[in-house]
């Protein structure tokens, strides 16, 4: 079983001013674009890793990885986005200065501002046309509702759930982007919660992306073989900061894809309330909150994940999956499995080097526990936002990573390569190869997930709809011919 996926990071900024004027997120963005703006002449590129990197509505950076089909590859593309926009970071801090600009510009990796707007981490899962589309959404929708139980980022977030409707659609003159529910909209004070995205999602199933934003976006936009796949455009999850939690995110929603596509029978798991449910579910850290099921009766968080970890369990057991190898299978399983039974031990502290929400809630539980504060206490916020800052020497984690003290999926090797080179099993081995020999020539292209197009008189363009290809004839013809092009300098 093969399956392409890939990750939609969106970055927020920031600026700490000193003793000159405070930067907007717009002006920070300028800087930080600055070198990607001179190298393709576009503040919107893909790069020779295969990745996509452009500055999105609401002055926010956003990276795509490039496709994998190797969970493993995806994890190490996902890590070298946060270091090519660390380093596109420190390039602007060092421009800000020179410009006489007394501040710090940080990046950020969460999924809210100050303001209550939300911006998210999206993942792109390939399904094949041939899928019941509606059961397939069916089956999902209660993981995805209740997967934060396992993966949740952590928040601060109100203590009574957020019903009320939905923002307008206002952040094309925000300084982020996707309106969601403000920080204190429902009232009352704050409790840690498993993500903050859950307040912010409307619908189970919709083309939406703003106004009423889904928890699976049904967009039907494939990248690939319309005829053959669709792409599903899972829009709930949350930023990750630790690598294991990222690989256990997309792994556990990868088997649960594999599930559906092997025909295995899951039996009746859809939730009455989906969107009721998604935030009961964040405000309960034991998953044992009782659930309406849609046939009646009750259910939880944590029995419904145990359902689909036994049945996903059975499944890697046969090898029938599309990690990409069959120890990083193996891995997830287990990882999923020890989030479950510290769950039913009403202890998760073993998996706080693993787990997002488990590791910030231990860092705040310990600043509450010396500083006798309470959840609504201002600092709390300060040390959330500072637990995803990826600004070098600044962010919380940095130190706990050199200590040794989070978990490791790929090494510091892996991550580098990727920053440069594309998965070799996937197309975007060729377009990696096409856009730095295109920029090698110095040949004006045009480049998106399908299409490779010299912009010459010749007009040659290659079409690739296979993700899953590699190599391609033409591609190669044209490749070849670029590198013969370059100056002797630049090969």
């Amino acid at each position: 079983m093969k399956r392409i996926y890939g990750l939609e990071t969106e970055y927020g900024i920031a600026f700490t001013a000193g003793d000159s004027r405070r930067l907007g997120p717009e002006e920070v963005a300028r800087y930080l674009f600055r070198p990607v703006v001179e190298w393709g002449r576009s503040s919107n590129v893909f790069l020779p890793n295969g990745a996509r990197l452009y500055l999105d509505v609401g002055s926010h950076p956003e990276y795509a990885t490039a496709e994998c089909d190797r969970l493993d590859d995806l994890i190490a593309q996902d890590a070298a986005g946060d270091a090519i926009l660390t380093d596109l970071l420190a390039r602007a801090q060092s421009a800000l200065e020179a410009d006489g600009h007394d501040g710090r510009a940080h990046l950020v990796k969460n999924n809210t501002d100050a303001q209550g707007n939300s911006y998210g981490s999206h993942e792109n899962l390939l399904v094949r046309r041939s899928m019941d589309f509606s059961h397939l959404t069916s089956v999902l929708l209660p993981f995805l509702v209740t997967r934060q139980l396992l993966v949740g980022a952590g928040a601060l977030i109100p203590t009574r759930p957020s019903l009320q409707a939905p923002l307008a659609e206002t952040n094309r003159a925000a300084p982020q982007q996707e309106p969601g529910v403000a920080a204190g909209a429902a009232g009352g004070s704050r409790t840690f919660g498993l993500s903050a995205r859950s307040d912010v999602m409307w619908e189970g199933l919709s083309s939406a992306t703003t106004r009423s934003r889904p928890i699976i976006n049904a967009r039907d936009e494939p990248h690939a073989d319309a005829e053959k796949y669709r792409r599903l455009h899972v829009i709930v999850g949350d930023s990750s900061m630790l690598q294991a939690t990222t690989e256990l995110k997309v792994g556990t929603a990868i088997l649960v894809l594999d599930l559906i596509e092997s025909g295995v029978p899951m039996g009746d798991r859809s939730l009455r309330h989906p969107i009721r449910d998604i935030r009961m579910v964040s405000r309960d850290l034991t998953g044992r909150t009782a659930l309406e099921s849609a046939s009646g009766g009750t259910t939880s968080a944590l029995a419904l994940q145990s359902v689909y970890l036994e049945h996903a369990t059975r499944l890697v057991e046969r090898g029938d999956h599309s990690l990409g190898d069959d120890a990083v299978a193996h891995r997830v399983i287990d990882r999923w499995r020890r989030m479950i039974e510290a769950l039913e031990a009403g202890d998760t502290s073993p998996m706080a080097g693993e787990i997002d929400w488990v590791l910030k809630k231990t860092l705040m539980d310990r600043y509450l526990a010396r500083s006798g504060a309470d959840w609504d206490d201002p600092r709390l916020t300060r040390l959330d936002v500072a637990y995803h800052d990826i600004t070098p020497g600044v962010g919380l984690l940095g130190p706990l990573a050199a200590s040794g003290r989070t978990a490791r999926v790929v090494d510091d090797e892996a991550i580098t390569a990727a920053r440069s080179t594309p998965p070799a099993t996937t197309r975007a081995a060729l377009r990696g190869r096409f856009v730095e020999a295109a920029h090698a020539a110095r040949r004006d292209f045009t480049v998106d997930w399908v299409h490779l197009r010299l912009n010459d008189q010749s007009h040659r363009a290659v079409v690739l709809k296979d993700p899953f290809a590699p190599v391609s004839e033409r591609a190669e013809a044209v490749i070849d011919a670029l590198v013969d092009e370059a100056p002797s300098s630049s090969v």
